[in-house]
């Protein structure tokens, strides 16, 4: 009785001890360096809101924010290193829109998605524009869909490989249309754009920096925006489901990632930091230059939203035969 009694003792005291080592590791944090991870070649919507958010976590606290650009395997190469890091929070994660993807596209990773890491908050929402060559027949996505249904099989949409948000958009497009459109596979949105213009493909599910400026220039006609909201830069622009496909949604993201065991007041410290700097008029500015809109949320958020984009994207890469880019 007195050992059971000893054992209960020594565990409410280890508790407590771990409880006032997390605090301490809250108050203390950052006192060095943190490097955040992004998972492909600088440029790219990933590595500018990385930097971004980077820049402003250095101003707040005081320490440098180190982008360490690791591309390669479809963002796995760097997502693997966040995986192995220590768990103390000096190393982060902003993994590319393939994160919840990969789990479908490949039958081994060397890291679980969901179990080896923290989810600190979704940074970044990034709607796609559905574009055509204008010698296409249609103004609207139910001409579209119409002139498909008319010709099924001769019209093509590019994507930018197997898997990726364009080419899953194109896929989700032609299933829940019931049309059959080809899928044509480019290398990025650069050559994909540049053969939509020329009429070598007809659609084109482009992020918006990409195609904007040939949409202005009459080189491109836009027909709608991915997301269930309109874009406040492109408020002329409806939505897909405005435009008559009902619960039509494609909408890459962004977030924020700590290796799983990170003390839970470092992850609270850094969402309250990121969350506040996501609020601020100037954050919004320069993030929609770039077509991409403030997120925000809780780590607990973040993880539901994660297992859900998993889930859903696992479905449609199995029904149409998606392999990995």
């Amino acid at each position: 009785m007195k050992q059971d009694m000893r054992r209960r003792l020594l565990g409410l005291i280890a508790l407590g001890c771990g409880v006032f080592v997390g605090i301490a590791h809250g108050q203390g944090y950052p006192n060095k360096s943190i490097r955040i991870v992004v998972p492909a070649a600088p440029g790219g919507g990933t590595d500018y809101t990385a930097r971004l958010i980077g820049r402003k976590l250095s101003e707040a606290w005081g320490q440098a924010v180190i982008i360490d650009n690791r591309g390669g395997a479809a963002g796995n190469i760097g997502v693997d290193i966040v995986a192995k890091s220590s768990p103390d929070g000096y190393t982060l994660l902003v993994p590319i829109t393939s994160f919840p993807t990969n789990p479908s596209l490949y039958s081994k990773l060397p890291f679980d998605t969901i179990k080896d890491f923290a989810p600190i908050s979704r940074l970044v929402l990034v709607p796609l524009l559905l574009v055509v060559n204008p010698s296409v027949p249609a103004t609207s996505v139910g001409e579209l869909i119409t002139l498909a249904k008319a010709r099924p099989g001769q019209l093509n949409f590019a994507n930018t490989g197997g898997g990726t948000t364009a080419h899953l958009a194109g896929e989700l497009f032609k299933k829940m249309a019931g049309i059959d459109i080809v899928s044509i596979t480019y290398k990025g949105g650069g050559p994909a754009v540049i053969d939509l213009i020329a009429g070598q493909v007809q659609i084109y599910f482009s992020t918006i920096p990409t195609a904007i400026q040939q949409v202005n220039a009459g080189k491109l006609r836009a027909l709608a925006v991915t997301s269930l909201k309109r874009v406040p830069e492109l408020p002329t622009i409806v939505t897909v489901e405005e435009a008559g496909l009902p619960g039509f949604e494609v909408v890459a993201w962004f977030g924020l990632f700590a290796p799983a065991g990170v003390p839970r007041p470092i992850i609270t410290k850094l969402n309250e930091e990121v969350v506040k700097i996501l609020k601020l008029p100037e954050t919004h500015k320069q993030l929609a230059g770039h077509g991409l809109i403030p997120a925000g949320g809780t780590p607990e958020e973040l993880g539901k939203f994660l297992k859900s984009e998993i889930g859903r994207w696992a479905k449609l890469i199995k029904e149409a035969g998606i392999q990995a880019r």
